[in-house]
């Protein structure tokens, strides 16, 4: 089977598991409206960002939207990813320059997609759907990459965008690229809601509301001759004959129509009769999603939208919000987790706030922005403003009413572990909990450690304790409660009734046999250099 191949991609396959673990610190100052919404907005560089978040949401978004850069030589993007490769570091620092200028942009751009689209995927639920936005210079690119990250049996769609609402002149090829793509991959879509005020009851059949639809089939006579035959009304006895193409019901299932009074026959022979199709035979009140996304809706949109927000143009290109809308509409529902590592002007937080502003819900949205202007002066200011409220265009006159809700914002802070392995001095016991948790069992920790308990939580057939003390972090001291001994052991809490497996007790020493461990059911693992990551 044909694979993608480009440079460096050997030494970035497993880049995703070698980026450190890092601290989150939240900045009140640049926070907005309830901390407790449960929306983030961190500044930083979003692999070291993903793999940060990666403990406390593993396996729990429910949708993801990104704009990547499109590599298309202009937009002034940076490699930076520190990986061990003589190739890779050579680009360190260097903007990816134009396909003339530089013949290795492409692979840097594939380098610095496959780590984070690989982190990315942790982070879905098993239903859960990634839209990645794209254009045509690196769609071919991107698809090969998403079914190799991915299964290529979960490719939903290739969706066509139409960005451009007027032509653009300027080209040299003759033709105006008008379009974008996105990239659908994941579980399903939900659709589009029926119109069901096509559906009336002129006749007041006790069966309730309907629509006449069309009976002609599609299929030759040598392809389906069962469906080829002359179709007469019993009562009146007009025979209307057989379309050029038959019908779409063969001779058995038309004649239970016909019993079952669901065939609508003209007055005339030169008709054609037609199925009463009932409201309520619908087994699905959505219809499909057009691969043709966001009818109506450009780019200048998203710019319109930034202009009156800012009351000036902030930010060049910016995705539409009806559009990222609509794409979260169509994998979520009212209380699920929306997640953006390409966040820029903060257009797919904007959505997920005005979507439940709109019908109520609770979604909750996580982005990431790696430029240190662009998230507290835009990505920041914009949802402070929608969440607040503004005046539209900087217009006093015209004010705009205040969504609500709230985020935190919040910085990369040290990785948790120092150079020589060791635990940053740093590190707090909920912020090893949440790791060593994660670490262990592969999913988030259930419920924020206190540092009350030394009891993390269960998953599957695991109960995860924490010894640890972060004053005495390197020191094994059982008078500070970080050592496994015998009196420990037997004064942990147990584990909820019905729990059958391991103990898995992490700590600075143990002074328990092994004999005793085994017959506890109890794993002790040493911090810090049997946590994985460190």
């Amino acid at each position: 089977m044909p694979t993608l191949d480009w440079i460096g991609k050997k030494a970035v396959v497993n880049h995703h598991r070698e980026v450190p673990y890092r601290l989150v610190h939240c900045d009140g100052d640049l926070s907005t409206g309830d901390a407790d919404a449960g929306n983030l907005l961190v500044q930083g560089d979003n692999l070291e960002a993903l793999k940060a978040l990666l403990p406390y949401y593993a396996g729990k978004v429910k949708c993801i939207y990104i704009d990547p850069p499109y590599n298309t030589g202009n937009e002034g993007w940076v490699y930076n990813d520190n990986v061990n490769s003589a190739e890779i570091k050579a680009w360190l620092g260097n903007v990816v320059g134009k396909e003339a200028e530089d013949l290795s942009r492409h692979d840097k751009w594939l380098c610095m997609m496959y780590p984070r689209l690989r982190l990315l995927r942790e982070f879905l639920r098993e239903d859960g759907v990634i839209f990645v936005s794209i254009d045509d210079v690196a769609v071919n690119y991107l698809r090969n990459l998403m079914d190799i990250v991915f299964k290529p049996s979960d490719f939903i769609a290739q969706l066509v965008w139409k960005s451009r609402q007027n032509k653009d002149n300027r080209n040299t090829t003759g033709v105006s690229t008008d379009h974008e793509y996105v990239l659908v991959y994941g579980n399903r879509l939900r659709g589009e809601e029926r119109n069901a005020t096509q559906y009336t009851n002129p006749d007041d059949d006790p069966r309730g509301d309907w629509v006449s639809g069309n009976m002609v089939g599609i299929a030759t006579i040598e392809a389906r001759p069962n469906l080829h035959y002359n179709l007469i009304d019993p009562n009146t006895g007009i025979d209307y004959g057989c379309p050029q193409m038959g019908w779409r019901y063969g001779q058995d299932r038309m004649a239970q129509m016909i019993a079952q009074e669901r065939v609508l026959w003209p007055s005339s022979p030169d008709g054609r009769p037609r199925a009463k199709n009932f409201l309520e035979d619908l087994k699905d009140k959505y219809t499909g999603y057009s691969s043709i996304a966001g009818e109506g809706i450009y780019t200048r949109n998203g710019t319109r939208s930034i202009d009156d927000i800012f009351g000036e143009r902030k930010f060049d290109f910016p995705k539409p919000q009806e559009l990222v809308a609509q794409f979260i509409q169509q994998s979520t529902e009212a209380g699920d987790l929306i997640l953006d590592s390409f966040a820029g002007s903060g257009t797919t937080g904007h959505a997920v706030l005005d979507l439940n502003k709109q019908d109520g819900g609770n979604r909750k949205f996580i982005l990431v922005e790696m430029d240190e202007q662009i998230a507290p002066d835009i990505t920041a200011e914009r949802l402070k403003r929608v969440i607040n409220g503004y005046d539209k265009g900087g217009d006093p006159d015209k004010p705009v009413e205040g969504l609500g809700g709230g985020f935190r914002y919040c910085r990369l802070g040290v990785p948790l572990f120092n150079e020589f392995g060791d635990i940053d001095g740093g590190v707090t016991f909920p912020n090893l909990a949440a790791h060593v948790f994660f670490a262990e069992c592969g999913a988030p920790i259930p419920a924020k450690a206190t540092g009350n308990s030394s009891y993390l939580g269960q998953h599957q057939n695991k109960a995860v304790y924490l010894l640890f003390s972060p004053a005495e972090a390197g020191f094994a001291r059982e008078a500070s409660g970080n050592v496994l001994t015998p009196d420990t052991l037997a004064s942990l809490p147990t584990p909820p009734d019905g729990f059958v497996g391991k103990w898995i007790i992490y700590g600075e020493g143990c002074t328990v046999g092994k004999e005793r461990l085994a017959e506890a059911g109890v794993i002790f693992k040493q911090i810090p250099y049997q946590i994985e990551g460190a």
